[in-house]
């Protein structure tokens, strides 16, 4: 009898302990919770290596900070340093304008598209890898010609200063119409063509969109045949001319198939009133 009560209370006192968490088990169990919450928190997206991280957009705005004043630097010693004739400057003009364009493209999602902001805002690696083949074959295009023919006579009449003024113009031009275009769309812009209306997404139709339909891609357009204006490069403007024109001409009409559906009639209207001027693309 008092071996099988012993056994029976030796039974009941396992049950007992084993129903308790031990203070280290329970320990354990805080810390895994806790480590579970932190990997959901959403600061958690601006650590390194994330869509968001501060080092990475740090890095890249350093990067893109150095690269833009040794063009500046190298496009001014160009001007001044050297014979007028020279095309030494062009160069590093292209690659002052790339790093301008890339930076902008981020600080302006930052500073009117907070919540959009993200490393992929920079467009460094947008459209990978033909956007940076078109921009290396660009480079090369112009370093060779202007090594190996440097007084060639590329423009017709002579006209290739007054051409390569009109490609700074383009240039100028341009970058001032993308961001203009993204200050005043704010929310309502994005880098990635929307499906689904947003709760922020309004049809802007003053400022600039009041001249001009989609002029971001307006601006982007000339911009980057103003590049190789300035360059000099025949076979490169040429090239960019008609992927781009192919690009947005494509774009274009696949965005507003989703904006006709987000805004109806209001934005045929737009659409029938306001054009892109880009060459034949209504």
């Amino acid at each position: 009898m008092d071996d099988t009560l012993d056994g029976r209370s030796r039974q009941r006192l396992r049950n007992e302990l084993n129903s308790h968490t031990s203070p280290s088990d329970a320990i354990g169990s805080s810390s895994s919770s806790s480590n579970n919450n932190n990997n959901n928190s959403p600061e958690n997206a601006y650590n390194l290596h994330q869509p968001k991280s501060l080092a990475g957009i740090a890095v890249r705005s350093f990067c893109l900070g150095i690269t833009l004043t040794i063009g500046i630097v190298l496009t001014l010693v160009g001007l001044f340093q050297t014979p007028s004739s020279s095309p030494l400057w062009r160069l590093p003009f292209f690659l002052a304008s790339l790093s301008l364009f890339h930076f902008l493209e981020f600080f302006t999602t930052a500073a009117y598209n907070t919540r959009e902001a993200n490393i992929s805002s920079f467009l460094l690696t947008a459209n990978w890898p033909s956007y940076a083949i078109a921009h290396s074959f660009a480079s090369v295009e112009c370093l060779v010609v202007n090594l190996f023919w440097p007084d060639r006579s590329w423009a017709p009449l002579g006209g290739g200063s007054l051409l390569c003024l009109l490609g700074v113009l383009f240039v100028v031009l341009g970058q001032t119409a993308r961001s203009v275009a993204m200050v005043q769309a704010g929310p309502s812009f994005n880098h990635q063509v929307q499906h689904q209306r947003g709760a922020s997404h309004v049809l802007v139709t003053s400022g600039i969109y009041a001249r001009l339909r989609h002029p971001s891609y307006f601006g982007f357009f000339w911009w980057a045949l103003g590049t190789q204006l300035v360059m000099g490069n025949v076979v490169s403007f040429c090239l960019y001319a008609g992927i781009l024109w192919k690009f947005f001409s494509s774009r274009i009409r696949h965005e507003e198939e989703f904006l006709v559906k987000f805004f109806g009639d209001e934005y045929v209207a737009y659409r029938r009133r306001v054009g892109t001027l880009i060459p034949f693309v209504s």
